[in-house]
C-alpha cells in the first residue's frame, strides 16, 4: 500500500485535532479567565531508503535518503497570558493582576482557578463558581492572621462581634479665643466608653481667667472632676498645661492654640468604642477580607491565599475553569497576594478570556486548508491505486 495514503490519514487526524482545539477556544471566548490552547505538530518517523555515505579519495560523500511517514500532534499548550479586565462593580468579584491561582477545595481534591466571580454561601463560606470552597487563612479574635499556617476554607463570621474598647485617651483641638472676656465659659462634651462598651460623657469646661492668655479647665468624668489650666503666649502658642488625666483617661490638649476671634475648641478624637456587629466587608489588594462593624470599627476576618507554579503550562484542565497540579507543573507554592511572585487582587473586576478571535479564525482557515490538502493526498493515492488495479483487465 502507498505510504502517502497513511501520511494523508495522519494529516487528517492532526488537523482535526487543531480544529477541535480552535473550536473550543472560540466557544470559550466569553468564559471568565479562560486560557486559550494551541496545537503543535511534529513529523513522525522517517523511513531510511539510503544511508549516508562517507567521502572517499575518488568520490564524495552522499546524504541519507528518507521518506517521511506523516505528522502527529506534539502537544497542546495553554496560553496563560493575562486576560483583559472587565469592571463589574461587585465587591466579591476578584481579578488576579499577575501570576497565581485561587486555591479551591472540591471534596478532598484541591483545584486551582483564576475565575474570581466569588460569593458567600448560606454558611458564610467563600465559594468559587461551581461551589468550590476558596482557601486562605482565618483571623483570630483580635484580627491577627497567621499566613505561615495551613490554609483552610475562608468563612465570613456572620455573627462576629467586635469587643468593646475602653477609652484611654481623648484629643482636644481647635482654638480658644485670646480676646474672650474674663469669666467666659466654654463647655465641650464627648462620649467615652468603659471596658464593657457603656458610653458616658466626658465634660471639659474652659473658663477665661484674668491672667494673660490663661484658661482654667475642669474635666469631669463618671463623678470625678480634675482641675487644670492652659496658657498661651502672645503668639497664640501653648506654653503651659496641655494634658490632664481623669479616671484613667488622658486628655491631650497640646494642639490647642490661643488666637483671637476664633472659638473652635472641640474634642476631635477618642480611642474607645462600644461593641459592634459585622455589617459588611471589603477585600484588599493583598487578599485581606476586612469586616466593617456597626461601631465604625474595622477588623481583618481572613485572607485569601494564592498558589503559583514553576511550570503553569503543566497544569491539567479539570473543567469548571479549574486546574489540577501534575508532576510536570510542580508543587503549588502557597503565598500571599502581591508577594513572592504572586499577583495582587483587584476587587470589582473579572479577568476576561484571553482568546484572540482574529488569531482563532485564522487558525480555522489554516486547519481547514490543511485538512483539505491531506484529503487530496488520499484521493490522489486512491487514483494511483486505481491505475494499478486497472493494469489487469
Amino acid at each position: 500500500m502507498l505510504r502517502s495514503l497513511f501520511s494523508g490519514i495522519s494529516g487528517l487526524r492532526a488537523h482535526q485535532t487543531m480544529l477541535d482545539v480552535t473550536g473550543n477556544n472560540i466557544a470559550n471566548v466569553n468564559t471568565t479567565a479562560f486560557k486559550a490552547s494551541a496545537v503543535q505538530f511534529q513529523d513522525t518517523l522517517s523511513q531510511l531508503t539510503q544511508a549516508a555515505g562517507g567521502p572517499q579519495d575518488q568520490v564524495g560523500g552522499t546524504n541519507p535518503a528518507q521518506i517521511g511517514l506523516g505528522v502527529q500532534v506534539a502537544g497542546i499548550s495553554t496560553n496563560f497570558a493575562q486576560g483583559s479586565a472587565q469592571a463589574t462593580g461587585r465587591a466579591k468579584d476578584l481579578m488576579i493582576s499577575g501570576d497565581g491561582f485561587f486555591i479551591t477545595k472540591v471534596g478532598d481534591e484541591t483545584l486551582y482557578t483564576r475565575a474570581g466571580a466569588l460569593d458567600f454561601d448560606p454558611l458564610g463560606r467563600l465559594v468559587a463558581p461551581g461551589g468550590a470552597l476558596v482557601q486562605g487563612w482565618a483571623a483570630d479574635a483580635n484580627g491577627v492572621i497567621n499566613t505561615g499556617g495551613p490554609v483552610g476554607t475562608i468563612t465570613l463570621p456572620r455573627n462576629a462581634v467586635m469587643p468593646a474598647t475602653a477609652t484611654t485617651e481623648a484629643t482636644v483641638g481647635g482654638n480658644l479665643p485670646s480676646d474672650a472676656a474674663v469669666g467666659t465659659v466654654l463647655v465641650r462634651e464627648v462620649t467615652v466608653y468603659d471596658a464593657t462598651g457603656a458610653g458616658r460623657p466626658l465634660s471639659l469646661t474652659y473658663t477665661r481667667t484674668a491672667g494673660a492668655g490663661t484658661w482654667d479647665v475642669d474635666a469631669t468624668y463618671n463623678g470625678t472632676t480634675v482641675n487644670g489650666n492652659v496658657a498661651f503666649d502672645a503668639n497664640g502658642q501653648l506654653t503651659a498645661g496641655g494634658t490632664m488625666v481623669v479616671n484613667g483617661i488622658t486628655v491631650d490638649m497640646t494642639s490647642l492654640t490661643g488666637f483671637a476671634k476664633l472659638t473652635t475648641v472641640s474634642v476631635t478624637d477618642q480611642d474607645g468604642s462600644d461593641a459592634g456587629t459585622l455589617q459588611s466587608f471589603t477585600i484588599g489588594k493583598d487578599g485581606t477580607v476586612i469586616g466593617l462593624f456597626s461601631n465604625g470599627g474595622e477588623q481583618a476576618v481572613g485572607r485569601i491565599a494564592l498558589a503559583t507554579f514553576v511550570n503553569p503550562g503543566g497544569l491539567e484542565k479539570a473543567g469548571g475553569s479549574g486546574y489540577r497540579a501534575t508532576f510536570n507543573s510542580g508543587a503549588a507554592e502557597v503565598g500571599v497576594p502581591g508577594q513572592g511572585g504572586a499577583g495582587s487582587l483587584s476587587a470589582g473586576q473579572l479577568e476576561m478570556s484571553n482568546v484572540d478571535l482574529s488569531q482563532e479564525f485564522t487558525n480555522l482557515i489554516v486547519a481547514q486548508r490543511g485538512f483539505q490538502a491531506n484529503a487530496r493526498i488520499i484521493t490522489t493515492s486512491d487514483e494511483v491505486l486505481q491505475e494499478l488495479t486497472n493494469l489487469k483487465r
